[in-house]
């Protein structure tokens, strides 16, 4: 009995020696640096992989760890159940416990895109189908069958995208921001409409929509977007033609040199506010917030004229003679015939 308990003693002591000696092991492979083929390596870890095929993914993108030492490790610290899908970069000098961490913490790698106040929509999709750590899932496709895609309802696309800055994991897709961004446009184009000044001669929200785009085109400065804004407002009141260049250059397209002749404002077009009243059918660009904020509230004011100065800043006008003589002042060989 006493050589039976000896022997049984003596096994649980190896069987402790070799648990230590392997949690000796795992815990010096855990903290040392692993090489990579590059310094900086990216790989992603697609939804439903379990850590096994996580990490063999890993080694082959380059990065030296020992898969089945990996996913012991992370099975043995209660993680292994805990990766997370995503786009991940790793830096030389990475341990594969920090590779561990990362992956059960969803430390993704990012990058970002800008889209800008006063893009058309053809310079939005340009941005994103170029952008280096976007797929481009929206080349190929026509603006109808995008706007189907992001369950959008408007048949037009422009003016329907909030500019901002849109963090995004790499390797998503062009869709996924474009519908982040219509989503978030969607958001603040409701909370302008529900502050809208009761006055205001707008129907509808798109046709608010409408407004802050040409508000967002023809203001240089901040400070002038209120009163840019009750002009277009008291002329919409009246029946009067808006007149605005921006939406006879959206009209001309590509065709655009640079050069807003006399012949672009007789043609008739349905951005052409020169030759036709009210709003043009669609936006002509995407507003920011703060032209949203002044198309739904523009400020008080009887203006119905206004011209660049040439600085960035606008001369407002009550008449037609005052406007002219504003016009006199600070437009000089500004079209051609």
């Amino acid at each position: 009995m006493k050589r039976l308990f000896r022997r049984a003693t003596s096994y649980l002591f190896l069987l402790a020696a070799l648990f230590v000696a392997l949690a000796s092991a795992a815990l010096w492979y855990a903290h040392q640096p692993v090489e990579l083929r590059a310094p900086v390596v990216d790989f992603t870890v697609q939804r439903g992989l379990g850590m096994r095929q996580a990490a063999n993914h890993i080694a082959g993108a380059g990065v030296g760890v020992n898969p089945r030492m990996l996913t012991w490790l992370a099975q043995l610290t209660g993680r292994a159940n805990r990766i997370k899908a995503g786009s991940y970069e790793v830096h030389a000098g990475v341990t594969p416990w920090q590779l561990i961490l990362k992956l059960s913490d969803g430390d993704v790698s990012q990058a970002s895109v800008l889209l800008v106040e006063g893009w058309t929509f053809r310079q939005v999709r340009q941005a994103l189908e170029t952008a280096p750590e976007l797929v481009p899932d929206t080349a190929g496709l026509s603006d109808a069958e995008i706007l189907g895609r992001i369950g959008a309802r408007e048949p037009h696309p422009e003016g329907l995208f909030f500019p901002d800055t849109y963090l995004f994991d790499k390797r998503s897709g062009a869709l996924a921001v474009l519908k982040r961004a219509y989503e978030a446009m969607q958001q603040r184009l409701e909370l302008a409409w529900a502050e809208r000044d009761p006055a205001l001669p707008l129907m509808n929200p798109y046709e608010a929509l409408i407004l802050a785009s040409i508000v967002e085109k023809e203001t240089g400065r901040p400070e002038d977007r209120g009163l840019v804004a009750s002009v277009f407002a008291n002329r919409l009141r009246i029946g009067m033609p808006l007149q605005t260049d921006p939406t006879v250059i959206y009209g001309l397209g590509p065709e655009f040199d640079g050069k807003l002749r006399r012949k672009d404002l007789d043609t008739d077009h349905p951005w052409n506010t020169y030759t036709r009243s009210g709003l043009p059918r669609t936006p002509i660009a995407m507003p920011g917030p703060d032209a949203l904020r002044a198309a739904v509230r523009p400020q008080s004011s009887d203006f119905l004229y206004f011209v660049a100065r040439g600085d960035g800043s606008s001369e407002f006008s009550r008449s037609l003679a005052d406007h002219n003589r504003a016009v006199e002042r600070y437009i000089r060989n500004g079209r051609t015939n």
